[in-house]
């Protein structure tokens, strides 16, 4: 209690002196106060502000978050969230809870990808109870999003001794989370390991211990999320040091102070000779000692980032003679800062008082205020002042309270509080008060001010220790302010900063030191209307009556007070600064004296008694054309042959064009006939070749501008001499003849002839020179010249001299010679030898200097603004003269890229319509007449990227190997990618026309052209989109390329056993489903294999024994038709059985590779198996039915074509051949039912033999076209009842049964197992896909079109297609007996069984 009696007594002394500074100027209002104040009941300011303020979090997923406050006051606060502005509702909330500090606990934090509840910006409000509210700072809270990897480590191998970096990138608010693993083992921390912003890992100075396999982790709560391993292989020493390259540059960042930096700037190979950093172009020091230190690998980390740090910082990498630089921005920002805070302040109702706050930031924050928790929002009495300061215009009880100035900008942001207490008036003290002042009244009323003037009261008549408070408001609004009079005893006051056409009340009240006396009557004053000025003048209108002549119209305005005394019509040219006015006195004016085809734009503004009215907008006209007044620039002349001469010239100066140029008049007559003048008008285009003029005679030329109007001025003549005869310039000149040389004291004379070969043209003559070298200086002359003196040469001084021919082709073989000058002593000064020489005087002096300081200044993707310098012009480079300079450009990609060029007559040029991303080189050279110089040196300028304008081409999608729902994107780059490319996005969707926005998103860093996409829905069709980005942003997207996905997970086994269809890529099995049915009456799958409910046993001994009528009755038609067996053909048959069954079947059973068999009610067919050791086969798409639903019906019709075909189908996986066995009878619907050859105890193991077929194999038994049957792989029986089972091979192939030979004796070489193909390795290219019929002699398919890899050997197709055409000869039948006895004895194997 004594402590805050204290306070008290220490407020009540210091009122005096805050409310001083607070108050309204003036000595009176001053006094006045002062007076009041130390009269009235003192009230002291309550402390109250935030102990801890929240910060910015960031929260995981699942995880607890406490977001901090507390507030300290007398009495205690109650505490309040906000979250994005809107209070939180705490009580009935089963996740967030208040603590008691103040704190705000949200437990399991919930954030999904629609769903984010937590996430946003919370604010604590503190509120006293008749005392006020305050709010916190504005903290925000980041929930790490879904644990993903925006790029994966790859596998990557360094030199011993050498840095490596593996990229790991996650997005920045998951950055702190990330964390490395080696072998699955945490990676502990040191040295040579640093982790790079943005979560790649730096490894220096590499050793074989640093091998192995890493990986990336992010604890986000959970389980961990996992990256990709990456191996990292460590190599020893390299024997030639690798290219000078950088591993990672350094990338530009952003950082607050306080916090560190690190730029990356790690070279490919070992620690080079030197690694330094700039900063701004100052090299730092940085071993360490101040904040600045160099890490290994040469990463540059900054401690303690201050604002002073901004700035371009520049990596310089030195290798021998190899220098690499990068450069990287470092911005700092820092956040708000108060450098004045709000102070607390005492005052009375309807005074106007001024928090101030002043603040600093970068960027420059932004500043609001906030009074009780409420933003205040600026109106006619809360107003921002002075940028941030808050002013508060006639004080009323409710405006007490607390203020805060909350400062924001984009790194954070603050707030700073002061107490506005309004005290009340103590009771008037013993003794007098004065009474009304009287005879209150406006003396003057103008728009914005009113001047009040009264008397003094009754009670004092003199007045003279009186001061006066003036109150006013507007009419209808409580809120007064109050303005004090000056010094006692006056009785006026000037009310300023009033609004027009305002009702404003008035009352005035009397103050002596004993108090405030009566108010006067209220007075009401309207304040007077704005002064009308004239408005715009309506329907402006402009027209060009000639070329030097505009005509403006305009009507009267329709606003205004009083009438229009004159107009002002003001008009400028288009691209100046500069506007000139002419006064008007009607509604219309015309402006002459302007320029010729010229924009100007045109106003007028109305003036009446009140002065100039508002403006109208601007129109423009342009003036209208007329001939040219000047001619076209810079003619020239080349003489092509000995026929023709291409003129060449520049447009005249664009002030002088007058108009559009439609096109140019060329004149040209013969030198010796000057009266016989030609004209050709040629079109827009800057040159012209004129043709069919007389060989060695001298023409000149002249050329005008022409516009709609007519023709301009011609330059003047111009005069060239065609060849003697036709030239030949598709080569360059031989060499001179001769060259001599006359050295004198500063000069030296050379003359010289011209080749011998008087065929090739030689449009000049270039002369090197210089002192031991001919390459100091060049100088070019004309073809006609055969002497130069060189001037300016150093006395006792040995030159070489060359001298070469040039055409356009290029220079010619240079001829080379020396002189020494003489010394100064030789006074021989006058060469007699030039003077009396018999050539012709030079007409021109010496070649002009090429220009000099070329640069290239790039100015976007595609221009680049060329400026030179020309060292013979005077010291102001103006131009006076008719010479002009020819830019010359290229770029060397491709390499042959021919130079382009153009002219221009000023000292720079804008280069347009080049290529983005691409290096040019310039150069430069000036013509003055017949006088050019050589070119400049060469500048170089690359110009800036664009997004890339094509989209990634050539989009495969295929499916994974043994992975249905993994597939494979490829692509190959834009070809017009106008930058580097940083990344790709694949965008894939099942519904091509869905909104872009709904597809899903896969990123692709960096320039990898393949992608994988995992956990697809099986058998759905997917469209996939890519999308290219550089630095600056995003391409056009590929076309959607469609591709549906396999329809089962396994390519071995399928529920019900099912057939296996075509899916993806290669052959795959199609899922039926459970619930599937077989057809009624047919088969129901491609291959006509049949299901039936009939009990297997009961099945298998009716097909069975159908199957052995079938084939004793086409032996006894055998026997009826081979009337004798001679012992040749049996030695033949058991030559033949003993060689397959030798070769073919080796070793025990369990080698054992018995046929495949279709077993049919009308044929058999036997199918050879081999299957290649590749366990996934390469196939393509084939268009085959996947079920019999989509198999089209045989036409019987067709069964004229008895033609066999045979189809071979070779590929990685196996090698077949296919045919049928012939029938001649009516064909009833093929039924084939697969059958295991072993009984239910026994398991035969089928290893796929590598052995391939003899060339035996192809003896007699092989040329039975009718016995030929594909042999099919034979797969693996599990223990077990005989099952049907799917074999995921081709369609075509059948249901594969494996027999069991007999263990008597070796196989049956009678056996229709031949004949075969000759084997092919799997590694055959394959091809694409072709038809084959598949038919019979009875009948023939229609066409199925089946995958061919590989075609057959020329000699087996020839014999195939000859085997299709042979008839059956007795012997052939023999033959056949023999396959049919073998195929008995498996049948009684099968029987038995």
């Amino acid at each position: 209690m004594a402590a805050r009696r204290a306070r008290r007594l220490l407020g009540s002394l210091c009122i005096a002196l805050l409310f001083a500074q607070t108050a309204p100027t003036g000595a009176a209002a001053r006094s006045g106060s002062r007076s009041l104040l130390t009269e009235s009941l003192v009230r002291t300011f309550t402390p109250f502000y935030f102990l801890v303020e929240p910060l910015d979090a960031l929260a995981v997923r699942g995880a607890s978050v406490i977001m901090n406050c507390s507030a300290q006051c007398e009495t205690p606060p109650r505490i309040e969230w906000k979250k994005d502005g809107s209070f939180l509702n705490l009580v009935s909330d089963d996740r967030r809870q208040l603590l008691p500090d103040g704190s705000l606990l949200i437990n399991s934090v919930v954030h999904s990808k629609h769903n984010k509840p937590d996430e946003g910006y919370y604010q604590c409000v503190a509120t006293v109870d008749n005392l006020g509210t305050i709010v916190s700072r504005t903290a925000k809270l980041t929930v790490a999003g879904l644990p993903r990897f925006t790029s994966q480590p790859e596998p990557t191998s360094v030199p011993r001794g050498g840095s490596a970096v593996l990229g790991c990138e996650v997005t920045a608010e998951l950055a702190p989370l990330l964390r490395w693993e080696r072998e699955r083992q945490p990676l502990p921390p040191g040295p040579r390991v640093l982790q790079l912003p943005g979560g790649a890992l730096l490894l220096t100075n590499a050793s074989d211990s640093d091998a192995g396999l890493y990986r990336c982790a992010l604890d986000a709560g959970g389980t961990p999320k996992y990256s990709d391993e990456a191996e990292l292989k460590v190599l020893p020493d390299a024997e030639e040091p690798p290219r000078l390259a950088l591993l990672r540059a350094p990338s530009s960042l952003s950082r607050v102070p306080g916090q560190s930096a690190l730029l990356p700037c790690v070279p490919a190979a070992s620690p080079p000779a030197l690694l330094r950093w700039t900063r701004n172009g100052q090299e730092l020091t940085t071993d360490g000692s101040g904040r600045f230190q160099l890490l290994p690998g040469g990463v540059l980390q900054i401690r303690d980032v201050a604002e002073a740090d901004a700035g371009t910082f520049t990596c310089i990498v030195e290798s021998g003679n190899d220098t690499l630089e990068a450069q990287a921005e470092l911005a700092v920002q820092v956040p708000p800062t108060f450098l004045r805070r709000p102070a607390n302040i005492y005052a009375h109702e309807s005074m106007d008082i001024v928090f101030e706050c002043e603040v600093t930031g970068k960027p420059p924050p932004t500043v609001k205020w906030v009074k009780n928790g409420d933003v205040v929002i600026p109106s006619d009495y809360f107003k921002i002042v002075k940028e941030h300061n808050l002013q508060v215009l006639g004080l009323v009880k409710s405006d007490e309270g607390f203020y805060q100035c909350i400062a924001e900008n984009d790194v954070g942001n603050a707030q700073a509080g002061a107490q506005l207490i309004i005290l009340d008036l103590a009771p008037a003290t013993a003794g007098p008060l004065p009474s009304a002042p009287r005879d209150v009244v406006a003396t003057l009323v103008s728009t914005r001010f009113i001047r009040l003037t009264w008397r003094p009261p009754a009670s004092d008549p003199q007045g003279d220790n009186l001061t006066y408070s003036i109150f006013y408001t507007k009419e209808g609004i409580n809120r007064e302010r109050v303005e004090n009079t000056s010094r006692p005893g006056e009785t006026q006051v000037m009310i300023q900063n009033l609004m027009p056409e305002t009702v404003y009340v008035f009352r005035v009240v009397a103050q002596n030191r004993h108090g405030p006396g009566e108010s006067s009557a209220p007075l009401k004053v309207a304040t007077q209307p704005e002064v009308q000025l004239p408005g715009p003048a309506p329907n402006i209108r402009a027209f060009s009556s000639s070329p030097t002549s505009v005509t403006v119209t305009w009507e009267t305005p329709l606003s205004g007070n009083g009438d229009i005394q004159n107009y002002k019509l003001y008009y400028m040219e288009k691209g100046q600064h500069t506007e000139q006015d002419v006064d008007v006195a009607g509604l219309w004016h015309t402006v002459t004296g302007l320029k010729k085809f010229t924009e100007y734009s045109f106003r007028v503004v109305a003036y009446n008694k009140h002065g100039p009215g508002v403006s109208t907008h601007d129109v423009v006209v342009r003036t209208l054309s007329d001939v040219p007044s000047a001619p076209p620039q810079n003619l020239t002349l080349e003489v092509r042959n000995s026929k023709s001469i291409l003129l060449q010239w520049q447009p005249p100066p664009a002030g002088t064009q007058s108009g559009q140029i439609t096109g140019y008049k060329i004149r040209y007559r013969k030198v010796s006939r000057k009266s016989d003048v030609t004209e050709s008008v040629g079109g827009t285009q800057l040159s012209q070749l004129i043709e069919g003029l007389e060989r060695g005679t001298e023409y000149s030329f002249r050329v005008a501008a022409m516009t709609i109007n007519g023709t301009g001025p011609a330059t003047e003549w111009v005069s060239a001499e065609t060849f003697e005869s036709d030239l030949d310039e598709s080569r360059v000149p031989e060499v001179p003849s001769s060259l001599h040389v006359r050295p004198l004291v500063t000069s030296i004379v050379v003359s010289w002839t011209p080749p011998e070969n008087q065929d090739v043209v030689v449009r000049g003559y270039a002369i090197g020179y210089g002192i031991g070298s001919p390459h100091a200086q060049t100088i070019k002359v004309d073809y006609k010249q055969r002497y130069y003196t060189i001037e300016n040469l150093d006395p006792s001084s040995h030159y070489v001299i060359t001298l070469k021919a040039f055409n356009n082709v290029g220079e010619g073989i240079p001829l080379y010679e020396s002189a020494v000058t003489r010394p100064h002593s030789d006074t021989s000064e006058v060469d007699l030898f030039v003077i009396n020489a018999p050539y012709t005087p030079v007409p021109d002096p010496s070649p002009m200097m090429p220009p000099v300081g070329v640069q290239a200044s790039i100015l976007s993707h595609d221009t680049i603004r060329i400026t030179w310098a020309d060292n013979s012009l005077p010291k102001n480079q103006k131009i006076t003269d008719a010479r002009f300079y020819t830019v010359r450009w290229k770029t060397n990609i491709p390499a042959n890229t021919k130079y382009k060029t153009a002219n221009a007559t000023t000292l720079s040029y804008l280069v347009t319509g080049l290529k983005p991303n691409t290096l040019y080189e310039f150069s430069v050279m000036v013509t003055k007449g017949r006088r050019s110089s050589t070119w400049s040196m060469t500048a170089h300028g690359t110009t800036f990227e664009l997004v890339p304008t094509s989209p990634p081409k050539d989009v495969t999608v295929v499916s994974k190997e043994g992975k249905p729902r993994t597939i494979i994107v490829n692509w190959q780059p834009p070809s017009e990618a106008n930058g580097k490319i940083t990344g790709y996005i694949i965008y894939y969707s099942t519904d091509v026309n869905a909104e872009i926005h709904d597809w899903v998103i896969e990123p692709v860093v960096g320039n990898r052209l393949t992608h994988q996409i995992q956990e697809l829905t099986l058998d759905t069709p997917y469209f996939f989109k890519i999308q290219a980005r550089n630095s600056k942003g995003m391409g056009p997207m590929s076309e959607a390329v469609q591709f549906r996905t396999p329809k089962a997970e396994s390519s071995d086994k399928m529920p019900n056993d099912q057939a296996s269809g075509s899916a993806g890529k290669g052959s795959r099995p199609m899922d039926l489903g459970p619930d599937y049915k077989p057809p009624l009456g047919g088969s129901n799958s491609p291959h006509g294999s049949p299901t039936s409910p009939l009990d297997s046993n009961m099945l298998l001994v009716i097909i069975v024994s159908v199957g052995v009528i079938t084939i004793v009755i086409v032996v006894i038609v055998a026997v009826f038709c081979t009337r004798r067996t001679t012992s040749h053909q049996k030695k033949k048959r058991a030559a033949c059985k003993s060689v397959n069954g030798s070769h073919k079947y080796k070793g025990n059973s369990k080698d054992v590779k018995p046929p495949d068999l279709w077993i049919h009610h009308e044929r058999l067919e036997l199918k050879p198996i081999d299957k290649s050791p590749d366990p996934n086969p390469i196939m393509t798409d084939t268009p085959i039915p996947r079920n019999s639903q989509d198999i089209t019906p045989v036409d019987n019709s067709m069964d004229s074509n008895i033609h066999q075909r045979r189809n071979s189908y070779r590929g990685h996986e196996s090698e077949d051949s296919m045919s049928t066995l012939a029938g001649r009878r009516g064909m009833r619907p093929k039924m084939m039912m697969p059958f295991d050859s072993q009984p239910p105890q026994q398991s035969v193991r089928n290893t796929p033999s590598t052995d391939t077929m003899p060339a035996a194999s192809a003896g007699p038994g092989a040329e039975l076209p009718e016995a030929e049957g594909p042999f099919l792989p034979a797969e693996e029986e599990p223990q077990g009842p005989p099952t049907a089972h799917v074999r995921p091979s081709h369609p075509l192939k059948s249901f594969a049964v494996p027999a069991v030979p007999s263990a008597g004796g070796p196989f049956d070489p009678a056996l229709p197992s031949t004949p075969l193909l000759s084997q092919q390795a799997p590694g055959h290219p394959l091809h694409a896909v072709k038809t084959a019929s598949i038919g019979t002699l009875g009948r023939t398919r229609p066409p199925m079109p089946v995958v061919v890899p590989s075609a057959p050997e020329v000699q087996e197709t020839t014999r195939m297609l000859e085997d299709s055409e042979s008839s059956y000869e007795p012997d052939e039948l023999t033959k056949e007996m023999a396959h049919l006895e073998g195929l008995m004895k498996d049948l009684n194997a099968i029987t038995t069984a």
